[in-house]
C-alpha cells in the first residue's frame, strides 16, 4: 500500500521554493550561536524505533535518520503530498552536462554553533562517506558519485560516473544527503553522538538541546532556520521505549501526544475506538522480507557444504513455502498486506513476479514445488536453517511474525529452523559481520522511487553486504538509473525483479502502511508520500 506515482524525467532545473506546503525533513541556519525559540508548548512523541548513531556516514536505518531528518540541512527535499525533491538549503539544482550537477548554494547559511556553513562543508560531508563506507551507513547510495568540485563557496559539481542520473536528485535527499559540519565531524572516522551534540552541529529546524541515547533527544526550534520547510514552533522531546505496551498506555493516558512506529496492530484497533486519541494513517512503502547471507547460509560459499545450486534451491524452497496471506492476516490483522516482488505495488514498474514463479502460482505455499526444487538440487535430507530477528526495531509483533514463518517453514518437513533474536543496536553491528545465515530486515524508503528498492539491496557493494553479486543485474541498475525514457525505464525495472526473482537475494513477503496516533489536541500529524515523519508541522492545544 504505498502512494502511486508515474515516474517523469527530472526537471534540470529546479527552482527553490517558499510555498505553503513546503518542505519538513531539514533546512540550514543563520546567526548567532544560541539562536533557538519556542513558541509552543513542548510535544512529546514516543517512539520504540532505535537510534544506532547521530553521524550519517555510519547508521541507515529509520530510527536514526527520523532524528537527522530534523537537525540536519539537506541539499533536495520532498514537498508535503508529493514524491518529488525541490532545492532546500539549495538555491537550484541543475544538470550543467550529461556527468555534472551542480547545486548554488543560498547564501548566508550557518550551522546552530555559528560556523559557516560552505560548499566545503557540503564536498566534506560527501567524501567522508565514501571514505568511511560504514557497513552500516548510506554509502551504497552514492553508487554513481565520482568526485565533488567546489569552485566557489556557494557552488558544488557532483561529477558523476554514469550521464543523466534520474535518481541523483532524490538521492540528495536521503540519508546519503545530510551535510554535516567539518569543523565538528571527522574526516575519516564516525564521529561519536555527544561530540556532536556538544558542537551544535546542527542546521535544520530543530536543535538537540539534550541527549540520553535511546532514552529522552529534546529538541528546540532554530530560529535562524532558512531552509525552504515551515519554521518549527514548539518543543519536541522524543521519548524512546523498549517495549510498545508501555508506548500504547502512555498514549492513550495522555502522558505523550503522539505514537509513531511501533505500536502492534492488535494496538492499533484497539485504540480506534477510543475516544481519547485519534489514528492516522498514510501510504507506505514499508517492506519486511527475509536476507539471505550468500557466504554463511545452507550451501553458503564459505561454508563446509558449498554448493551455488544447493544455495539457490534453499532460497528458492523458502519462497515457495512462504504464506503471505497467513503473516498478513493472523500476525498484523491487515495493517500489511501480501508482497510480491521487490519493488511495492504502487511504485511504477512494480511486478508480482513472486506470486507467479513460487508456491502455487496464485500467492499460496506449495509443499510439493519446495520438494521438487530441493530434490532437483540433490538437497535430500531436511535443512537446517539458522533464522534471526530483531524484537525491538521493527515492533512487538516480529516475534509471532517469525514463530509463524518457522512453523510454515518446519511442517513441510523441508527445514529444521533455529529462531534467534537480538536486539537491535547489536543486531545491526552483527548482520554485516556474516554472523547471521538468514535474516529479518524491513525497509523504509529514503525516496519514492522504484530504484530506492533495487540499488540499496542488489549492486555488489549493497547496504545488505550479504555477498549477493550478479554482474548482469548490477549493470541493470546503473542502466535504469540513467534511463530518461519512462517506458524503457519500467521495462529495465521488470527485467531486473525477473532475474532478482531467480536469484532471491533477498524473499520479500509484507508491504505496510504508516500509522500513527496522537491526542486529539494534536494537529499537523502528517503521514505524506516523502515516507518521513517530520516534527515541524506538530501543534498542540
Amino acid at each position: 500500500m504505498t502512494s502511486a506515482s508515474t515516474f517523469a524525467r527530472r526537471t534540470l532545473v529546479v527552482a527553490a521554493s517558499g510555498a505553503a506546503f513546503a518542505l519538513v525533513l531539514s533546512g540550514c541556519a543563520a546567526g548567532s550561536t544560541d539562536s533557538t525559540t519556542s513558541s509552543g508548548e513542548t510535544i512529546i512523541v514516543g517512539t520504540t524505533d532505535k537510534v544506532t548513531t547521530l553521524d550519517p556516514a555510519g547508521s541507515y536505518d529509520n530510527g536514526s535518520f527520523a532524528v537527522m531528518n530534523q537537525v540536519f540541512p539537506l541539499l533536495m527535499n520532498t514537498p508535503y503530498g508529493s514524491p518529488d525533491v525541490e532545492p532546500d538549503i539549495a538555491e537550484s539544482a541543475e544538470f550543467t552536462g550529461p556527468t555534472a550537477y551542480t547545486v548554488k548554494l543560498k547564501e548566508g547559511l550557518t550551522f546552530a554553533n555559528g560556523n559557516a556553513l560552505t560548499s566545503s562543508d557540503v564536498k566534506f560531508s560527501f567524501d567522508r562517506d565514501l571514505a568511511i563506507a560504514d557497513p552500516n551507513g548510506p554509502s551504497s547510495l552514492l553508487y554513481n558519485l565520482d568526485s565533488v568540485d567546489t569552485p566557489d563557496d556557494l557552488t558544488v559539481v557532483f561529477n558523476l560516473k554514469s550521464p543523466d542520473d534520474q535518481v541523483f536528485p532524490q538521492i540528495l535527499s536521503s540519508p546519503a544527503g545530510p551535510i554535516v559540519d567539518e569543523e565538528v565531524f571527522s574526516a575519516d572516522s564516525i564521529t561519536p553522538d555527544e561530540d556532536i551534540v556538544a558542537g551544535k552541529a546542527f542546521a535544520g529546524q530543530y536543535t538537540i538541546s539534550s541527549y540520553d541515547f535511546n532514552n529522552l533527544i529534546s529538541y528546540e526550534p532554530f530560529a535562524d532556520y532558512k531552509g525552504v520547510l515551515p519554521a518549527a514552533e514548539s518543543p519536541i522531546n522524543a521519548k524512546y521505549y523498549a517495549d510498545s505496551s508501555n508506548l500504547k498506555l502512555d498514549v492513550q493516558e495522555g502522558n505523550i501526544d503522539v505514537a509513531f512506529r511501533s505500536l502492534s496492530a492488535t494496538d492499533v484497533d484497539d485504540l480506534s475506538t477510543n475516544d481519547a486519541v485519534k489514528v492516522y494513517d498514510g501510504p507506505g512503502g514499508e517492506i519486511r522480507y527475509i536476507t539471505f547471507n550468500f557466504d554463511t547460509q545452507p550451501f553458503g560459499a564459505t561454508t563446509a557444504e558449498a554448493d551455488p545450486a544447493k544455495a539457490t534451491a534453499v532460497r528458492q524452497a523458502v519462497a515457495d513455502l512462504i504464506d503471505r496471506d497467513e503473516i498478513a492476516d493472523q500476525v498484523y490483522k491487515g495493517t500489511y498486506t501480501p508482497l510480491y516482488s521487490f519493488v511495492p505495488a504502487g511504485l511504477t514498474g512494480a511486478t508480482e513476479v513472486l506470486k507467479e514463479t513460487y508456491g502455487d502460482g496464485n500467492g499460496g505455499p506449495s509443499v510439493d514445488k519446495a520438494t521438487a526444487t530441493l530434490t532437483a538440487a540433490g538437497v535430500t535430507e531436511p535443512v537446517e536453517l539458522n533464522l534471526q530477528y530483531s524484537p525491538d526495531h521493527y515492533g512487538p509483533s516480529s516475534g509471532d511474525e517469525y514463530a509463524l514463518i518457522k512453523d510454515q517453514l518446519e511442517k513441510s518437513g523441508l527445514f529444521t529452523v533455529n529462531l534467534q533474536s537480538t536486539e537491535w543496536v547489536q543486531y545491526a553491528k552483527d548482520r554485516t559481520a556474516d554472523l547471521y545465515p538468514a535474516y529479518q530486515l524491513g525497509w523504509f524508503p529514503d525516496y519514492s522511487d522504484a530504484d530506492n528498492y533495487l540499488t540499496p539491496f542488489f549492486l555488489k557493494d549493497n547496504f545488505l553486504g550479504n555477498h549477493y553479486d550478479n554482474p548482469e543485474v548490477n549493470d541493470l541498475i546503473l542502466k535504469q538509473a540513467s534511463t530518461a525514457d519512462a517506458a524503457e525505464r519500467q521495462s529495465i525495472i521488470e527485467e531486473i525483479q525477473a532475474k532478482e526473482a531467480v536469484d532471491l537475494s533477498t524473499v520479500p513477503y509484507l508491504q505496510g502502511a504508516q500509522v500513527a496516533v496522537a491526542g486529539t489536541d494534536v494537529g499537523g500529524v502528517t503521514l505524506d508520500a516523502s515516507f518521513k515523519f517530520r516534527y515541524a508541522p506538530l501543534t498542540k492545544g
